[in-house]
């Protein structure tokens, strides 16, 4: 295989990454299952972004860090949206995106 190649099938794979989490962020009214669509979401960007540095660009060192950085404020991110799910849960029962809206500012 060829680097061209390569690079088409990471970026169809990150591609189908952000559509199947698009899905799931729009189609679901759950909360986790909606920060589980984001998730994937930007794990096919970060994919899709690291990818293309890796092929365009493989000297630099600093793509493969940045992409480092982001999966671990992603991971940050992440761990605090459940833990306000949670909070919520406990304090009102709320599970559902549409038990939420009174949360409007």
């Amino acid at each position: 295989m060829t680097a061209e190649m390569v690079l088409q099938i990471v970026l169809t794979v990150a591609a189908g990454l952000i559509g199947v989490g698009l899905f799931g962020a729009l189609s679901q009214q759950t909360i986790v299952m909606v920060m589980m669509g984001l998730e994937l979401v930007l794990n096919g960007v970060l994919l899709a972004g690291g990818a293309a540095w890796y092929f365009l660009a493989p000297e630099l060192p600093d793509a493969q860090v940045l992409v480092v950085v982001a999966l671990v404020v992603m991971a940050v991110e992440m761990a605090m949206g459940f833990a306000v799910t949670v909070a919520f849960y406990r304090a009102r029962q709320l599970d559902m995106i549409d038990m939420a809206s009174d949360l409007r500012g």
